[in-house]
């Protein structure tokens, strides 16, 4: 049975969830923490690999129902071999995107069907749920923005506007139906107050002293 915490870091790209968890991590292991850090695509060394195909701009015609079997695939590998022997160590887990990715990206930004999309993720994940999903959100053009400030896009970011519209709509449609799940953090302002809201928002559930 699983004994540690584990957090998702959830967001359009440039939202900051990489940045946000490092330094929600450092935090953590400041005050004794055993954290452990990842990321999907691409926890595992058969994920890095996964990772590459789905983010290779030359794979734009991979089919939508592919991609959704490569990012299950790469979950499942990485709940097996990361996610859950981390927590049975009592550690906890950070994770740059989980299963909302999935729903949000390929559900509302490929408009796959939704029951599909739940029914992969709960295989891939073996009905593994995080202890809170922190989202990030951030308005679509200032995402975009800072991704392009940092390299040259890639297959995903890449996509149209209107595409990350639609990931954005699902990311806050399944916020506002998972209240108990979802802490959403406006993450238009500065780093530092960006962290200062996500350190408010998992104060309790990691037994953070305010």
């Amino acid at each position: 049975m699983a004994t540690g915490k584990f957090i998702v870091f959830e967001g359009i790209d440039g939202a900051g969830k990489t940045t946000q968890m490092d330094l929600l991590a450092r935090l953590l292991r400041e005050r004794g923490m055993q954290v452990l850090c990842t990321r999907e695509p691409g926890g595992t060394g058969i994920g890095a690999r996964l990772r590459e195909i789905l983010l290779d701009p030359a794979c734009r015609n991979l089919d939508h129902r592919t991609e959704a079997f490569l990012y299950a695939a790469d979950r499942a590998q990485h709940v097996h071999e990361k996610i859950l022997p981390a927590l049975h160590r009592g550690e906890t887990v950070l994770c740059d995107r989980y299963c909302y990715s999935t729903l949000a990206y390929q559900g509302w930004g490929r408009g796959m069907d939704m029951e599909f999309i739940a029914g992969l993720n709960e295989l891939a994940s073996g009905g593994l749920a995080p202890d809170m999903v922190v989202l990030l959100d951030i308005e679509v053009e200032g995402g975009l923005a800072r991704v392009l400030g940092r390299h040259l896009p890639d297959r995903l970011e890449g996509e149209k506007l209107a595409f990350f519209r639609q990931v954005r709509r699902g990311y806050l449609e399944q916020a506002a139906k998972q209240p108990e799940l979802f802490r959403v953090v406006r993450a238009d302002v500065s780093v530092q107050e960006v962290h200062r809201r996500v350190l408010a928002a998992v104060a309790e559930v990691l037994g953070l002293a305010e």
